[in-house]
């Protein structure tokens, strides 16, 4: 029977297992402090919690429309403008989706055709290149240089030719934990507003942003907003990741594709969740308010904590993320490192290598502060051991 087996020629034949299961997996066997999957170890809003169990009771269990709960999607609305001083419409602009990386799939499916062109900057989340490889697209990258990782606006320019089609961007940005501001934005204009060229803001870290100006979105740009889509995660903001509940915003034209793609990956989204959601969003706005100093104090922990390492920590100013230079311990490759560290230091972390396509030749690892004190604490104490 086996002989008849087919086996298909994959169409995303260089990836196997993440790192982050690979490290997860490592810490779990090894138990070690687990500082390299991006998510927390303390649970979200007993508010939010309440208003789910209080949905389910009252039997919103079925299919949530295509495009979210309209209860969600006003919400959302009325926070955009509150925030960046545009509100977009609740009934063509914007669309819930199931976590934010089937927000950047849907988005990237839905605008990149076969031979288009797409500039992204590394290091980069994980989830962009394989979703424009698989919409026929060509990735062209920029590499961010530590320990500040600002883009190269001349290079961006070079880049630049008839088949760029979409530009993708994260802010605040995952794994360097730096942060776009106004100029950046002003000078992405300037430079594709003369050409048919959209952008993709990934922008699922915008409360956890610790600027003196605050988050800079694309959507508080006027002209980037109208041929932009911006995405966003009730995840990272939560606390709640295995909810999987994002959203876009996007202008009526962009949106209408994004939900041709959308209807036919998800249809919906969990619909007692997104009225739990939607509550939330009304009833404690000061949540996502106070997110900035809430984990402003874990990453200044953890910082203060790690004072009298080895490690040459790097700025931080935003997402839950610290990258630390390790090379006065070691001169081993950042993915060896890692798995030395979880082995045998008993701390897992992520090597920043993974998040780029081309040789990373520095050594730093990315350690995720989004735990209790006393893990972080613990964690450090190991570390400051080298």
């Amino acid at each position: 029977m086996s002989d008849n087996v087919l086996i298909p020629d994959s169409k995303l034949p260089a990836l196997g297992t993440t790192i982050f299961t690979r490290m997860s997996a490592l810490a779990q066997a090894h138990q070690a402090i687990n500082l390299s999957q991006g998510f927390p170890d303390f649970d979200g809003p007993r508010y939010l919690q309440e208003r789910l169990a209080y949905h389910v009771a009252q039997g919103a269990n079925q299919y949530a429309p295509m495009t979210g709960v309209q209860a969600l999607r006003e919400a959302i609305a009325d926070k955009t403008e509150a925030l960046y001083g545009y509100k977009p419409d609740a009934a063509s602009d914007i669309t819930v989706t199931a976590g934010a990386t089937e927000a950047l799939y849907a988005a990237i499916t839905a605008l990149v055709r076969a031979g288009d062109e797409v500039i992204c900057f590394d290091p980069s989340y994980d989830s962009y290149a394989p979703a424009v490889e698989l919409a026929g697209g060509v990735l062209k990258r920029i590499a961010l240089q530590p320990p500040h990782f600002r883009v190269d606006w001349q290079a961006f320019n070079d880049l630049l030719s008839e088949r760029t089609r979409l530009v993708i961007l994260n802010t605040p940005h995952n794994p360097s934990a730096t942060v776009w501001r106004n100029e950046d934005f002003a000078a992405l204009w300037q430079a594709i507003s003369d050409k048919a060229v959209y952008v993709l803001s990934d922008e699922v870290y915008e409360h956890i942003c610790f600027a003196q100006e605050g988050h800079a979105s694309v959507l508080a740009h006027p002209q980037l907003r109208q041929r932009a889509i911006a995405v966003s995660s009730f995840g990272k903001t939560y606390h709640m990741t295995g909810w999987k509940v994002g959203y876009c915003v996007a202008p009526a034209a962009l949106s209408a594709e994004l939900r041709k793609v959308h209807q036919y990956l998800t249809f919906s989204v969990n619909t007692p969740a997104q009225l739990a959601l939607a509550d939330m969003l009304r009833a404690e706005p000061e949540h996502y308010l106070q997110l900035p100093d809430f984990y402003r104090q874990r990453r200044d922990l953890l910082v203060n904590a790690l004072g009298n390492s080895r490690l040459e920590i790097l700025p931080c100013e935003g997402t839950y993320f610290l990258l630390a230079d390790y090379s006065a311990i070691s001169e081993l490759d950042d993915v060896s490192f890692c798995e030395w560290l979880t082995t045998e230091v008993g701390v897992a972390a992520i090597p920043l290598s993974v998040f780029c396509a081309d040789p990373f030749p520095h050594k730093l690892i990315r350690l995720c502060f989004a735990k209790q004190e006393a893990t972080l604490l613990a964690a450090a104490e190991r570390l400051c051991r080298l």
